[in-house]
């Protein structure tokens, strides 16, 4: 499915089967297309059959990137038709298993808030934001649903603002504030007589929608393309026309880092950078019926493995190793200020 297809003319069911046929094409991607798959099967309203899918998933633990990720899909999947003891059940085991990735974390968080049980996802947003956030500086782009459903919960809760609600304000960047957005009296005000009311809520639900929209515009992330060294000079060797498109390595890197900066700079916002091969980039280049010296190929090719979920979140956190690969912490390397 296009990013820009409008949901309500999609098959659910369909796109889910060409997911799942994709994923046999592409064995080493079927994780990430698997829960696409799953993702349509429970818009279609089929959620035994997602659930079919995460279980499938499970079946290899051995293989998966991204075990607790499935476990949360799974839990919040199986809430929603009536299995809500399995799913608690699965809850505590993520909670106990504390995994590093944030996205499990606001996908049960998230199944809790949304069955009323406020004060558990409070209790698990925290968790997640004291395990993945304390004493980092910058927090990373994929942690802000942490702190922005938190500051959420809180509101609902009525507890005023601490530290963590502080940086979701910082963070945020929406000309309303997390406060309006988050406000519990907000839905008394669609209900109301007064014009002005209405009128006020109207722009805050247009402020929250236009967030909505750039983030279901865009559902994998804006990916730069990364060639590992040898995998350049493979590339080069066999098509070298493309030299002019990388005169050597280190400018390569080189070029990735300010491109990714100056996107982040004009406000783009969920970037990433896929890594390339030459037998997978060959292999794509004859799908499109091209030849891989067309260098108008190499954005699209990127794109693709974006889609496939290939894509690694840019930027790292300042201390963690640089995505470049040299093993060098980022910021001693291409994330330091001369960079």
């Amino acid at each position: 499915m296009r990013p820009d297809t409008p949901a309500e003319n999609v098959d659910h069911t369909a796109e889910a089967a060409r997911l799942e046929r994709t994923a046999g094409r592409y064995p080493e991607d079927a994780e990430a297309l698997l829960l696409q798959a799953a993702a349509h099967l429970e818009l279609a309203d089929d959620r035994p059959a997602a659930t079919a899918l995460y279980d499938r998933l499970l079946a290899t633990p051995d293989t998966l990137e991204n075990a607790p990720l499935v476990r949360a899909l799974k839990a919040s999947n199986l809430w929603e038709y009536d299995h809500e003891a399995e799913a608690r059940a699965i809850i505590d085991g993520i909670r106990a298993a504390a995994p590093r990735d944030p996205a499990p974390w606001v996908i049960v968080a998230e199944s809790l808030e949304s069955h009323d049980e406020l004060e558990a996802a409070h209790d698990t947003f925290t968790q997640a934001a004291t395990l993945l956030l304390t004493d980092v500086a910058e927090p990373p782009y994929a942690t802000r649903p942490v702190l922005f459903g938190r500051h959420r919960v809180r509101r609902m809760l009525g507890l005023p603002h601490d530290d963590w609600d502080a940086r979701a304000d910082t963070l945020h960047s929406s000309p309303i504030s997390l406060d309006e957005l988050h406000d519990p009296k907000r839905v008394w005000s669609l209900g109301s007589d007064n014009p002005q009311e209405l009128e006020a809520e109207i722009s805050r639900l247009r402020a929250e929608l236009g967030t909505y929209r750039e983030a279901l515009s865009r559902p994998f992330p804006v990916a730069v393309l990364h060639w590992p060294a040898e995998e350049l000079t493979e590339l080069l060797s066999a098509y070298p026309d493309l030299t002019t498109e990388y005169p050597s390595h280190p400018e390569h890197l080189a070029t990735i880092e300010t491109s990714l900066r100056e996107l982040s700079t004009s406000g783009t916002g969920n970037l990433g950078i896929v890594t390339g091969t030459v037998p997978s980039y060959e292999a794509f280049a004859a799908s499109e019926g091209s030849s891989p010296s067309d260098t108008a190929l190499l954005p699209q090719y990127a794109t693709t493995l974006a889609a496939r979920g290939r894509a690694v979140a840019w930027p790292p956190q300042r201390t963690s190793e640089c995505w470049c690969g040299v093993g060098t912490v980022y910021v001693e390397c291409h994330g330091g200020a001369n960079a």
